[in-house]
Parts: C-alpha cells; structure tokens; sequence
C-alpha cells in the first residue's frame, strides 16, 4: 500500500544519502515543496514514485509514463482532484529541471521555465498574460501587490534580465551581494508575467541562477519554506503610503540569508503581517553563526580569513589552496600558464589535479567557455561565490 509521504521524509537523503540519491532528493524535496506556494499537495501515489526515483528503482521516463496512466485511468474524481493532477505534474517536471545544470539566462529562458514547469499542466505554459491582474493576499489584510501592466512585460523582463547580466560583483561586499540578488529576485517576480505559477517559475529560476553564479543550494530551503517565500516577496513589492506601509525587503532578504550565509532566522509567516501583534513584531534569528571550524592546512597568511568567516555560509571554504587560487585569480581572467606564474607552480598536472580542479567544483572558479573546456583561448575567472571570497580577502588585509 502506498503511504503518503511529503518533503520531510526526503530529509534522511538530503543529509546523510550518497551524492546521486541526495541530488535526486533535493530536486523532488524542492519540486514538492513549492506546491504549498498556490496551497496545492501532490499525491501519495507521486510521492511513492518520488521515493522509488531517488531509490534507483525507476527512471524520470518511467514516472512520467505512470503518472499519465494514473490520471488516464483513474475512474473516482475527488473535488480537490485537479489540484492534485496540477501539484503532481508540476512537482515531475520542476524535479527535471532541477537535475540540469544549464540555464538560458534571458527573457526566453525564463518565459520557457514556465513553459517546462506547467507543460501537461496549464494550456497556456510558457504564455504571458493579456490582462491585468490582483490577487488578495493574507499578509496584506486582503489588498494587492501593484503588478506590472500586461502591456509592458516583455520590456520589464528584458530591462531586469538585462541589468543583471551586465551587473559587476567586483568588490561587492558578502552582504551586498546577498541584497543585490534580493532586490533582482524580488523585482522580477513583481512583474508576474504569468495567469498563474509566477512564484514557482521565479523559484525554479532563481535557484538555476544561483547555481550558475557559484553557489550550491541544494539544500530544502525553498521546499520547506516555500509560503514565507511568496509572502516575502509579496511585502518586498508592497507599498501603502496611506497607511504608512513601505517597501520591506528585510524579510526576503532575511531568507538569502538562511539559503547562503547559513544564517537562522525564523522563516515562520506570522512576522510577515502588515499588522502584526506584538508578539509577532520581532522576526528572531535562532542563532547567531559563529566559525570555530579552523584547518591545519591552513597557512598563517589566510588564517585570518579562515577563522573570520561564518563556515556556514556558502561562500566559505577552508582550503588553503582554493584560497590562494582565488587570490591569485582575482579580477581578471587567465589561462592555465598565467595562473601557474602569478602562484609560482611549475608542475602542470599536480596544478590542474590539485589547484584548478577543486576551485571549479566548489564554484569559486569558471571556465569562460564552459561549454568546451578545450578551447584554445581558454581563460579562468572568478564566479559571483569566488568574488564575494576574494572581496573579503581584500577587506580583511586593508
């Protein structure tokens, strides 16, 4: 009999699984989880076939095929029945997504996430809208978030895409980073270029994003916290002056916090009311990160940074050499032999098996043609996680 299961039963593989049944986990933990954002629940069968995937006992192909044949077949329809369809194959198509590792980091490939989330789903996957909308939210006492017009959605998508492409995280502080990527994800999920699933198609996108830009999430942030998420972004786009009610990006920010720096703040919905009681005024942070996690491998010249930075936070590492590198890379963009010369190495092989391998897997290095490793202009750079390590570097040493 097929017991019905949600994100939490996924935690044991999140945390303690070899690497191909933890990814599998994440991916189906996050997919299930942003449901709550439109208060949908998938069904026991999914979740079973969820748990048989990260099992290795049936492929993606394979849970495709027998949810269609689940709903072809089925005969008793519930009244919360097409919820259910909608939670189930969303949750199958946002769990392929997320076991890719390329993004099309423009208007196209963002309006196709939306596509790819709801295709089987919405007829209108992968449509923008042609009306406006409002939507009454709790956290807002019933009034609306201002949506962009219907007419200017492509342009709005363009222009932020846009400028976040041609954004510079060159000497951007820790903590400016974690609000400028606040301020890009808030600003475009307020376009709410979509009828419907705008919150899990900018989720969905967000995460790609990150990875693409350094940071590993892949962990059950978004699939635990999925509601204080869209509230989040709600308040972050809510602005009453007459009742003197502003913009309050803090609680979106706060959850970055929790999802890269390895913060605690409390991600409970309670804080995010416009008119909070007084026993929901203050938003708490359940603990305050400390770094006692120090290497022996470290040197004196970066045992500073080391024993400064929160060990938490995703962009942290304790390896001496990764460290180096990044201080040797720095802001410019080098090939294998420049970087062998500026960091006085001399064996090529034990450079690339040592050196240069372990900073790419940890994203604190990029190639600049990612898609052919061997290209003969091949040059090394910073990603955003690399940079944000290398400005602290530079802060702790002026």
């Amino acid at each position: 009999m097929i017991q019905d299961q949600g994100y939490l039963d996924f935690d044991e593989y999140i945390r303690q699984g070899e690497p191909s049944k933890r990814e599998a986990a994440y991916a189906w933990s996050t997919a299930i989880g942003l449901q709550a954002v439109d208060g949908l629940k998938t069904s026991a069968y999914l979740n079973e076939l969820a748990r048989r995937n990260i099992e290795g006992e049936i492929t993606m192909d394979e849970v495709s095929k027998s949810l269609d044949s689940y709903y072809e077949s089925k005969i008793v329809h519930e009244a919360d029945d097409d919820g259910t369809e909608e939670a189930d194959k969303a949750s199958k198509n946002i769990k392929k997504i997320l076991s890719t590792v390329t993004l099309d980091f423009t208007t196209n490939g963002f309006i196709n996430t939306h596509r790819r989330i709801f295709e089987g789903v919405f007829k209108h996957a992968g449509e923008l809208r042609k009306y406006d909308i409002t939507k009454r939210e709790w956290v807002l006492e019933g009034d609306t978030v201002r949506y962009l017009n219907w007419e200017d959605l492509r342009r709005a998508l363009d222009y932020d895409i846009k400028q976040e492409k041609e954004y510079s995280y060159h000497g951007v502080a820790t903590e400016d980073v974690v609000k400028h990527l606040t301020g890009f994800v808030a600003g475009l999920w307020q376009i709410h270029p979509f009828r419907e699933g705008n919150t899990r198609t900018t989720a969905v996108f967000t995460i790609l994003y990150l990875r693409s830009i350094g940071f590993n999430v892949e962990n059950d942030l978004f699939a635990k916290n999925s509601w204080y998420f869209r509230n989040a972004l709600v308040r972050a786009n809510y602005k009453n002056a007459e009742k003197g009610i502003d913009y309050s990006p803090v609680y979106l920010e706060r959850f970055f916090r929790n999802l890269l720096l390895g913060e605690q703040w409390d991600l409970r919905n309670r804080f995010l009311h416009v008119h909070a009681p007084k026993e929901w005024g203050v938003q708490p942070n359940l603990a305050t990160p400390t770094s006692t996690r120090t290497s022996t491998r470290t040197s004196t010249r970066t045992s500073s940074i080391v024993s400064g930075f929160n060990s938490n936070s995703k962009f942290y590492t304790d390896n001496e050499i990764i460290i180096e590198l990044v201080r040797v890379v720095g802001n410019d963009e080098l090939s294998v032999k420049q970087m062998m010369e500026l960091a006085g190495l001399k064996h090529r092989q034990n450079f690339l098996e040592y050196h240069l391998e372990p900073a790419l897997r940890e994203k604190f290095i990029r190639r600049k043609f990612p898609d052919n490793p061997n290209h003969p202009r091949q040059k090394y750079l910073l990603t955003v996680k690399g940079l944000a390590l290398y400005n602290e570097l530079i802060n702790l040493e002026n």
